[in-house]
Formats: structure tokens, sequence, C-alpha cells
């Protein structure tokens, strides 16, 4: 109590952890038995350590040369209450047999070799601990989520349970772990690994029942996987036999209000255990898989081993309530953290320098997942790249830029970034490229031969995908300490005489020497717009390379096919070629390259708008390119069709130029979008009507391909009719459209369509706007979900006086700083507006007060809301960046700032 007394009054300076300085621990756990009593306000943690010497490590402790046994914990949030050492007679001594100080638990050697066997040098240590889960508003280690106990302990959340070597290289046996509670009010006790046994006991402060259950887990494991959940929960119960046989118990479990929802998840596990199986031969090891869901969560979800904890959003889904891309968000997470058992479970990271080796790697295996278990390859590889290019490039191009495997944090919190996550995919991506599909497979086997069981790095990934295929990778390996996003330059020509085509390919990147960038390339017939080559893989390895191909007459180049590698792809000359990017948007065979180059097209139409600058000609071949795709007959396919005439995000655009206007940016496209409407007004009324008959007569609600295309089709449509608002009688007739979709939807896709376009309503539309805001609320009926959509739709809308409607919402007695889920809804969506960056700076403003508020309650979910709001500020014009900055530095002046806030304050003043 008096050391977290005196760290909270003087807290210990940011300390930074640098990649290049790892070693390991002197003394390693590997077994562990843990008994959790939980009690209103209090819960006990005892745990028994077996600690062994650490092969790798024979010489001094890696911390302040302390020759012990080094267990990390937060004393704000623990209260050491025993601790003993078995064999050493006696209370230990502080100072004397050990070392408590800020955040640390050091055990002394003479101490540990004094409880030790002599004949096996093994090591027993006993713990007992205090924790308050109620106080517990950072959502790391144990806490309370409504009437529920839960944990989530990645990165660094175990040390907020109990001391404990909490980093992912300790991988021990959690042999045995008790959990205690109110047999009435949390029935149900779950923990990782296999139940042993459960039961009632004594030990109520009332004379209660209490319930008992006993886990236990054969794997080792680090303990940023430890999982506990404890509530009155209501279960979905399925199960999967696997390849070789064995009979998986599948449970999930969720307040009983919402055990109806989770029907789509169980689906969704199933089909993603047959497919690890089917690709990579990968099956579940356990007898049993328990997946939770829980409101108050910081991430998506979490891999905990045989015991995954979710975020109710990412695994509740109905018609009623989850639209056509939370079905899919549902779909690919509950992948996502199934594919963990293997890459991140049972083979993991050494140190969480090398997180990208089992995210970047899931993230790929789960965008494969998603493509092929529905057959939409190309909309799913769309989907992912617009993330690529919106999040991930935006991220390079500010202070916190890094490479996917970063060298140096101060709160490992701030690096689940979309850095380490996607390009870390796309990385994975051209292995897959490079090597072909079988050679991916082989490196995969490879790798889970040799390091099963293991923690290891992202150089042992890459030695065994370059050994597996007997190929020399050293080249590639820049991938992983380069940041930044490479520019690659092309330039072509035709050569008629000799029958050539030569492209031109230069690359320039933060790294010293040239990366090794594979260009998937095909060229199609101007004349005909046959393709001449097929996709090609080019392999980038030099500054400057020269590629010549044999043709029989000129070509238009597609270039960097289905997105081969995380780079801009850039014309020499800087101008694109309009006209090729039109015909390739008409004709080329490459799905993702087809709408690439409508994007191209379309994206340079808005610049210039914006600019200033004369767009005329430009506009007509959008309007031309964009009237072809809405009739081409070709396009089978409802989501291609869709994407094919979606006009480049905010974000996308704001990537493509150098100062940052975000109104301008929204205008300019608000302008294309109108012009388009008016001059395909009668055929998108047609198409749309015709959609909404099709809608109608299917009586029973699908999530297969077809049937969610055709919404996102139909809801392109609204969004382009909905357009034209700028004389009172064209206000009046997109506030009609919207309002019937509204009212006649039968599922929540075509609602919230419907509702985002009448939000952001004015004039004659007014009226509508609010009646559906009222009914949209009072429909939700209290469900936190869709509770949030509302919030989110709100906080985005395109209004003059948004931040003012932002600010009531915050009042609102439904919002609330505690539920990240609550809070991204209101603050990331109106972040993410033109009208945060209104030149009068009281958007920025509204930011600072709020995060000042956020940081007090959940560091994590306010360096996250500033790392995407504010950092970017040097690429603002000169008011609004001075204005970003000054609620940066107001923020470091903060009297008491978290760590995981600071980390990215600093970063954003550099």
């Amino acid at each position: 109590a008096a050391l977290a007394a005196e760290t909270k009054a003087n807290p210990p300076k940011p300390v930074e952890v640098v990649r290049l300085e790892y070693a390991p621990l002197k003394y390693v756990v590997s077994k562990v038995s843990l008994d959790f009593k939980l009690y209103t306000g209090r819960t006990l943690v005892e745990s028994v350590l077996t600690v062994t010497d650490n092969d790798l490590q024979k010489g001094e402790s890696d911390v302040g040369g302390e020759d012990g046994l080094v267990l990390d914990g937060e004393e704000a949030t623990i209260k050491l209450l025993e601790l003993s050492v078995d064999g050493c007679e006696g209370a230990l001594v502080a100072d004397v047999d050990y070392i408590l100080k800020p955040g640390k638990l050091i055990i002394k050697g003479d101490t540990l070799r004094r409880g030790g066997s002599k004949n096996e040098n093994v090591m027993v240590v006993r713990t007992t601990v205090e924790i308050v889960p109620e106080d517990n508003t950072q959502l790391s280690g144990l806490y309370k989520s409504g009437d529920m106990y839960c944990t989530q302990c990645e990165a660094e959340g175990f040390r907020r349970i109990t001391y404990y070597p909490d980093r992912p290289d300790v991988m021990a046996t959690f042999e045995q772990v008790r959990v205690e509670a109110n047999a009435k009010d949390f029935p149900v006790l779950l923990s990782n690994g296999n139940l042993v046994k459960e039961g009632t006991c004594e030990g109520g402060t009332n004379g209660d029942t209490r319930k008992f259950a006993v886990w236990s887990d054969p794997f080792p494991k680090p303990s940023y996987l430890f999982a506990l959940v404890a509530g009155d929960l209501g279960c979905l119960q399925d199960s999967f036999t696997t390849m070789s046989g064995r009979n998986v118990a599948l449970r999930f479990y969720s307040e009983h209000k919402n055990v109806s929802k989770l029907s789509y998840a169980v689906e969704s596990l199933k089909r993603a255990m047959k497919w690890d199986e089917d690709t990579f031969g990968l099956e579940y090891d356990l007898d049993l898989f328990n997946v939770v869901a829980v409101e108050s969560f910081n991430m998506g979800a979490m891999e905990n081993k045989s015991l995954n904890v979710f975020n109710t959003s990412c695994v509740l889904a109905d018609p009623k309530t989850s639209s056509d891309a939370n079905y899919f968000r549902v779909e690919g997470i509950i992948g996502h953290e199934y594919f963990h058992n293997w890459t991140g479970n049972r083979v993991t990271c050494r140190d969480w320098f090398q997180l990208t080796l089992k995210e970047g790697l899931t993230v790929f295996r789960d965008q494969q997942f998603s493509g092929q278990i529905n057959n939409c390859a190309a909309v799913t590889r769309i989907s992912n790249v617009l993330t690529v290019r919106g999040m991930q490039f935006k991220e390079d191009a500010g202070p916190m830029s890094h490479p996917i495997r970063p060298d140096a944090y101060i709160a490992m919190d701030n690096f689940y970034t979309a850095t380490v996550y996607r390009k870390g995919a796309e990385v994975i991506r051209m292995y897959d490229t490079i090597l072909g599909t079988g050679g991916f497979r082989k490196g995969m086997d490879l790798y889970f031969k040799r390091h099963d069981g293991s923690a290891v790095t992202c150089d042992d990934f890459l030695a065994a995908m370059a050994d597996a295929n007997d190929t020399d990778l050293s080249q590639f390996s820049r991938w992983y300490s380069t940041s930044g996003t490479p520019t690659v330059t092309y330039v072509s020509s035709f050569d008629e005489e000799k029958g050539l085509f030569v492209i031109g390919l230069s690359q320039t990147s933060r790294s010293d020497e040239p990366l090794f960038i594979p260009v998937a390339l095909g060229l199609l017939d101007k004349e005909t717009g046959e393709e001449v080559l097929p996709t090609t893989v080019l392999e980038l390895k030099e500054m400057n390379q020269t590629f010549t191909f044999p043709v029989k007459g000129d070509v238009v180049p597609s270039i960097l096919r289905n997105f081969s590698a995380p780079v801009k792809m850039v014309p020499a000359s800087g101008v694109v070629n309009e006209s090729d990017m039109a015909f390739l948007a008409s004709n080329d065979t490459d799905g993702f390259n087809r709408w690439d180059s409508a994007q191209q097209l379309y994206a340079a139409a808005i610049l210039k708008v914006m600019d200033g600058k004369e767009y005329a000609e430009t506009l007509d071949l959008v309007l031309s390119t964009f009237g072809a795709t809405l009739k081409d007959a070709s396009i089978s396919d409802d989501a291609i069709r869709a994407y094919a005439l979606i006009l480049p995000g905010e974000s996308t655009l704001a990537e493509a130029v150098t100062v940052v206007d975000p109104p301008a940016i929204r205008n300019a496209r608000k302008f294309v979008k109108k012009a388009i409407a008016k001059k395909f007004k009668t055929e998108l009324t047609a198409a749309y009507e015709k959609l909404t008959a099709c809608v109608e007569a299917d009586t029973v609600f699908k999530v297969d391909g077809e049937s969610t295309g055709r919404r996102r089709l139909r809801n392109v449509y609204l969004g382009y009719l909905c357009a034209l608002d700028e004389t009172a009688e064209e206000q009046i007739e997109a506030a009609k459209i919207a309002t019937a979709q509204f009212e006649a939807a039968s599922g929540m896709t075509d609602k919230l369509a419907a509702f985002n376009c009448l939000v952001s309503m004015s004039g004659e539309g007014s009226s509508a706007r609010d009646a559906a805001i009222q009914k949209f609320y009072d429909d939700a009926n209290g469900d936190p979900l869709v509770i949030d959509k509302w919030f989110a739709c709100l906080a985005s809308a395109d209004l003059p006086d948004l931040l003012d409607r932002v600010v009531k919402l915050t009042n609102h007695p439904d919002f609330t700083l505690k539920v990240p889920n609550r809070c991204r809804a209101v603050i990331l969506s109106f972040t993410a507006s033109a009208a945060f960056h209104d030149d009068n700076g009281k958007g920025y403003e509204f930011l600072g007060d709020m995060l000042e508020k956020i940081d007090k309650v959940n560091s994590r979910v306010s360096a996250r809301t500033t790392a995407s709001s504010f950092l970017s500020w040097k690429r603002y014009n000169e008011k609004r960046a001075s204005m970003m900055k000054a609620q940066l530095e107001r923020l470091k002046a903060m009297p008491t700032i978290s760590n995981d806030l600071l980390e990215i304050v600093m970063k954003g003043l550099k």
C-alpha cells in the first residue's frame, strides 16, 4: 500500500524498451497453479510458481543486474499479502530476501537457492495478492463488465492480476486454475484448458453458497493467453469433429438475452476449423472450445487458449440488429481468433517486438479464409486494401510511422497498429506471391515442425520459408525493418517495329538498400481489350529495373495486380493516364485492378475540382466509365459492381494530397457525386426500383454473396439518389425515398443505409431526419450494439452544426466513457468527419477536453483516439496545424497523464 501511494504521488519516468536489448531471464516459471476467490469489492489470488533455471540464460538477470527471479506487478492494482519460497524457514524479509520496487518484485537468487531442490534445482514460490476488479476501468487484467468478471491480459495485463514474469517468452503449463465465487451470481466459472472438476464449498461472507471450478491447460503458454470468466451466462452449444476424429465441444456464452444472436458465430467457427484443416492441415488440439461475449472490451477479441473472449460487436449477430458488414466482421474475427491457436498460441512471439509474427500472419490467414469461404476473393481484397490505404498509409506518413517489427516502445499497447496488423499481413501475402501457394504451405509446415511449443522471432519465420523452398530471402527481410510506404514509379513504351513492350520500374523507400518488391503485371491489347499477358510477377530487387515482353500490338499495362505489394504505384511523369484508367476500368481481367483503375479516375476528377483546375474532360471520362459499369451486363457480381460505382473515400483522397483540407475534399467529392447522380438519375432510379422489388420478394434473410451483394448495390444507388438535394423539390424526393426504405427495411443493412442518408438531410428533409432519429433510437429498445450505431451515425452526419450535436450526444443518458464501443462510436466517428476540422478550432478543443476525461478512465482508449486524430497535424495548413499542435501540448502538460497517451503525444510533437 505504501509503495502504491508513493508511486501515485511520484510516478516513475516512462522507460523505453528497445528491441536490440532483449535478453532472456535467468529464472523462468515452468508450472503454475492459481486460486481465485471472487468477492464483491475484493478478490484474492493465490499463486504457486514452479521456478527453474533458464537454459537460455546462465548469466546475470536482465533487470538492474539483480541475481534473482524477476516478477512483474502493478502495485497500483495489486496488494501483496503473502510471499514465501518452499524450503525457506521463517518469513521472508523485505530488502534482504526480496525487493519490492515500482512494477517489480525481485526474489533474490540466494533466497531461491536456499529453498531449491538439491537434485533438480527446482524452486517453488508462493504469493497471495488482493485486487479489486470492480475498480479496474482500464479493462486490462481482471475486471468487471456489467455483472460479469472477465480478463484481458494481452499485452501486459497479467501483471495487474498477480506477480509473474509477464512476458511472452516465459511459457509455462497452467496445471491448475481454481476459481471460486458466489454460486447464485456466478454459476458459470471458466478458464483455459479442460474442466477438471466443479462443485460447491463454504466461504460465503453471509453464509451464501459458493461454487468452484478447477481448470487445467496441458499446453505451455505465456501469461498473456491466460483467461478467466465468471458470470450468470447463457450458452449455445454445438460440436465439431476434427479430421483425426476428435469430437470438440463448442460452447458460446453471453448474457441470457443475447444467446439467440450467437448462432452465426458458431457456424463461422465450424467453417474456420474446417478451412484450416483443408488449407494448412491444422486441427484443434483440445476437447473443448469456449467463446464468451463481453460488452466492455478494449479490443475486438482475444485468442486465449480454448477460452476466446470477444467484444459483443464481434460475435453477436441477427438480421434486426446487425448489418451485412457486422456479419462479415463476426465471421472474419471468429476465424482470426481461432487461427491464432496455431499462429500465436502453439507458436508465439519471443518478445512484443515480434507482434506481427502472430498478428500479420493471422490477419493474412483470416483474409484468405473470408475470401475463399464466401467465393468473393476480389471483393474481400478490395475491402482489405481500402483499409491499408486509408489507415496504414496514413500511419506510415505520420509521427507514429514504424516498421512492422518496431525497434522501441514505452507502452506496448500503442503498437497494436494498422502497420503491425495490416501491413504485416501484406508482407506475409508477398511471401505467398513470391513462393506460390504450394511454396508458402511448405514454409508453414516447416515453421510448425521447427517451432511448435516455442516463442520465436520474425527471423525464424523467414528462415522456415527460405529453407523449405531452398531460396534466399535475405533481401526480403528488409521489409521487417523499413518504415514508411515505398513508392514504385513506372514508365512504359511500345516498339512497333520490334514488337516489344518495355516497362521500367524504380523504387524509393526509407531503406538504405533496395527492397524485394513483387509487382504483378498483366497486359491487355489496346485495340481489342483482350489479355495478351496473364498475370506475371516481376521481381523488383534493384533500385531501377527494366522488363521486356514480345507483343503483336500496342498494349495497356495492368500494374500491381491484386495489390501485390504495399506500395504506392505512380507514373514517372507524375500524371495518371486517364484514358488508360478508363480502358482498364472497362476491360481489365483482374477484378481488383479493374476497380482500382476506376478509383484512380474518380480521384483525378475530385482532386481537379478541389484544386480549381479544369476538370471537364476528366469528368466526362468519369461519367462514361460510370455509365458503362452501371450498364455492363457481363458483371454478374452485384458486390463488384457496387464497389466499382463508389467514389474514393475522404481518407483515401487525403493520402493523395500534400496539404489536407477535409472540408474541401468533402465538398469536391460531393460535387462529383452530384454530377454523376444528375447524369444518371433515370438509370439509377430504375436500377434501384428493380433491386427493391427483388429485396422485397426475398422473404428469407441470407448472408450469402448474392444476397449481400444485392443489398450493397441497392444502397449504393440510394446514396446517389439522395445526393440530389440542392432544391426543395429534390430534398423532398430524397427524404421520401430514404424514409420509404428506412420504414420498410426488414434487416439492419437496409435500415442503416437509409438512416445514414437521412441523418445528413436538411431543409425540406429536416422533419424526415428528426423522425428517423427518434424511431431508430426507439426501435433499438436499449440494445447496446444498435445504440452504438445510432450514436455513430449521428456523430458523423454531414450537418453544419455537427459539433453542437455531438456535445449533446456526450450528455445523453446512454453515453459513457467506460464502455470503449460507446466512446469510439461518438468520439472517433466525429473526428473522422470534415466538421472536426472546422477552421474555428472548436472541434480540436472538444477532443482535447474529452481526452483529458478518457485518459483518467481508460488510457488505452485515449491513446488510440489521439493517434487517429491529432498526429498528422503537420499535413494540414498552418492555421489548423497550430491548433492541433496546441492540443497535443495541452495534453502533454496534464498533471497526470498515462504512459499510453504520453508516448503518442510525445511522438506527435516531434
